[in-house]
């Protein structure tokens, strides 16, 4: 059986729960996170942690792999590999200060006090740059500490950045892109791995498809030439045949962003009754 730590609560653990729904693997007590579950259907037990403790667990060999923040794992600073990147809990984590702040460039951070729950890759970024600020280090909430005169500015993560604009506050510099990612520590057996391989076989599947539509339409037998150009599908289309006589149903796949983009192309070369339906899976 193979084991993962995922975060006990919070954005990243609701969406780490949905991606192993989405790849088919249930758990005896549903989505309700406990100390431990086991999957019924998979050779999986999910341990479930602070996140800040996912990196050391996984670099202890306490669990086979572990699903975090990237901004956490590279904070840790613990010998752990990114084996994944799975596209969700999308952040950035940025220098902002008070809105009044009249900020030009990086000197303008020189002197500052900078308080933040991420010292080491603050740190590092002061470093490699060249500047001189102090680091205060706090937790929970490091966006007031400027409007109560605890510090200059902050380091912290930004989302959609309305956390910011409701403290007075503006981002000036974006040190890191993070995302959720599954790391891995110490290597593991031949049995542990080939379940690890199954589990990844499953969620690259599931990503996969959410940059994909699946697409019908129907086209008068005389452009289906001119509509197989212009449909950039993994393959060739399927073309099928209708009841109605001199018609064809059409089916492929394509990208999420090209779909606009096509629309108006398809239906000028004669394409009618166009839909395009989520795909589930994606194996390629």
């Amino acid at each position: 059986m193979l084991t993962v730590a995922i975060q006990k609560s919070g954005r990243l653990s609701e969406a780490t729960l949905k991606l192993l729904n989405d790849c088919g693997i249930s758990f005896r007590n549903g989505n309700t996170p406990k100390l431990k579950s086991s999957a019924t259907n998979f050779p999986l037990q999910i341990l479930f942690l602070r996140d800040d403790d996912i990196p050391e667990c996984v670099a202890d060999g306490i669990t086979d792999a572990g699903i975090v923040g990237e901004n956490v794992c590279a904070e840790k600073e613990k010998p752990v590999e990114i084996i994944e990147r799975l596209g969700f809990a999308q952040c950035r984590l940025s220098i902002a200060v008070p809105r009044e702040f009249d900020y030009q460039s990086q000197e303008d951070l020189n002197g500052l006090n900078i308080a933040t729950s991420y010292p080491n890759l603050l740190g590092q970024f002061l470093k490699t740059q060249n500047i001189r600020a102090s680091i205060r280090e706090i937790s929970g909430s490091v966006e007031v500490a400027p409007g109560i005169g605890w510090a200059d500015a902050i380091f912290d993560i930004v989302s959609t950045g309305s956390t910011l604009i409701s403290n007075g506050l503006k981002e000036v510099e974006t040190v890191m892109e993070s995302q959720a990612v599954i790391i891995a520590g110490k290597p593991l057996s031949p049995e542990k791995e080939a379940i690890r391989e199954k589990l990844l076989f499953r969620i690259r599947a599931v990503n996969r498809a959410k940059n994909y539509k699946y697409i019908l339409l129907n086209s008068p037998n005389d452009a289906l030439e001119r509509i197989a150009e212009i449909l950039p599908g993994i393959k060739s289309p399927t073309v099928m045949p209708l009841a109605l006589e001199g018609w064809s149903s059409v089916h492929t796949v394509i990208r999420e962003d090209d779909f606009w983009e096509l629309i108006e192309d398809l239906k000028d070369a004669g394409a009618q009754g166009i839909l395009a339906t989520p795909i589930g899976k994606m194996v390629v």
